[in-house]
């Protein structure tokens, strides 16, 4: 069987054309047609010129007076409105090659996020087809609107890409979506968190399909997104709405230190701050007043200040006082690692590194184990 080839014209005719020759094989003149029609020949040769559409009326009285039914004009018409369409659509996403080229198209296309563009053209389609938007005009005053309420805990030496950024939050939200959650509730959320707590010495392949649906019972769905190249993110916090809430972990240090610290953090913002703010954390030690607080939920919920000032206080920091007080506490070693590290005690390159659990992407990179 033979194969059949596409083909989409790259122009429009308009339907007057078409017109034209139907009078010239009629032996009718345009001043004919338009008096038998009730027009004047202006208008009609106008419709011929293509600057003006046959409309839902002139085509039945063309009907009338040249015995093609209305439909066949409506639909030339709209073929050609069609048409025109495309080629202005073409123009516009032609002109937001640079703006594509912002965003890290290679790694989305890896990840599976969307299919590989075919040209430029596609690029920007698919681009504005994963944010939801009609026009990069549409896309750039959502993304200002939305830059304001970005609340970022900065490192002075990494410095991320606004781009980048707004792609990885829009594909976080995007795979909370499927997430079913209840409402949200305050006070439910900080029970699951002591629920949370001692998930710190599960194995890690199971962290994820624990966690997720226990913040879920809360209103908080937890989504593990890969980051993308120069987002430099750790997480993030951001409200879908009044009911639900979102945190986004990357798995960025790749360490169970890191990874419940950022948890605990993101869910301190839920708490105690308000719904309109997008917090996005770096890990840096630039912090305000809300990043502090965050990291002090975040450090008093892993490890109870009294504990910890009474563990501290011995200057004892060998593996097994250190698997002890872990065990004590219930809480993964590691953690207590990387708090002594934080605090200046043991040096980062510590020995006692091996304590740390280490997590990676699975093939797909967007399922942690």
């Amino acid at each position: 069987m033979a194969k059949k080839l596409g083909f989409t014209p790259d122009y429009a005719v308009p339907p007057g054309r078409i017109l034209e020759k139907i009078l010239a094989a009629k032996g009718m003149s345009k001043t004919e047609f338009a008096e038998r029609c009730g027009h004047s020949a202006k208008m009609v040769s106008e419709i011929i010129a293509g600057k003006a559409p046959i409309l839902a009326r002139t085509a039945y009285e063309f009907e009338r007076v040249l015995g093609r039914p209305a439909a066949y004009w409506i639909n030339l018409q709209a073929l050609y409105d069609t048409r025109r369409g495309e080629q202005e659509e073409r123009q516009r996403l032609e002109a937001a090659g640079a703006w594509a080229d912002k965003f890290p198209v290679t790694k989305m296309v890896k990840l599976g996020i969307f299919p590989k563009p075919v040209d430029a053209v596609d690029k920007v389609r698919k681009l504005l087809d994963f944010f939801g938007t009609g026009s990069v005009e549409a896309w750039g005053s959502m993304f200002e609107a939305q830059e304001g309420q970005y609340a970022f805990r900065r490192s002075q030496k990494l410095k991320s890409e606004p781009f980048a950024v707004a792609a990885w939050l829009r594909w976080g939200e995007r795979l909370a979506e499927s997430i079913e959650c209840a409402p949200f509730n305050a006070s439910r959320f900080r029970d699951t968190l002591g629920q949370a707590r001692a998930m710190t010495r599960i194995p890690p392949e199971k962290i994820q399909e624990r966690l997720v649906p226990l913040c879920a019972s809360a209103g908080v769905a937890v989504v593990f997104v890969p980051e993308l190249p120069k987002t430099c993110a750790s997480g993030a916090t951001k409200w879908v709405g009044k009911e639900k809430a979102v945190i986004l972990l990357s798995l960025r240090h790749k360490s169970d230190d890191h990874l419940w610290f950022t948890f605990f953090h993101e869910a301190a913002h839920i708490l105690l701050h308000g719904k309109k703010d997008v917090f996005i954390d770096e890990n840096g030690l630039e912090a305000d007043a809300k990043e502090q607080e965050a990291n002090q939920f975040a450090t008093s919920t892993l490890v109870p200040r009294s504990a910890w000032t009474r563990f501290v206080g011995g200057g004892h920091f060998s593996e097994r006082a250190i698997r002890a007080f872990a065990d004590e506490i219930g809480i993964a070693p590691g953690i207590v690692v990387g708090q002594l590290q934080f605090n200046g005690l043991i040096p980062y390159s510590s020995r006692l590194n091996h304590l740390k659990v280490r997590f990676a992407w699975a093939e797909s990179e967007g399922q942690a184990e």
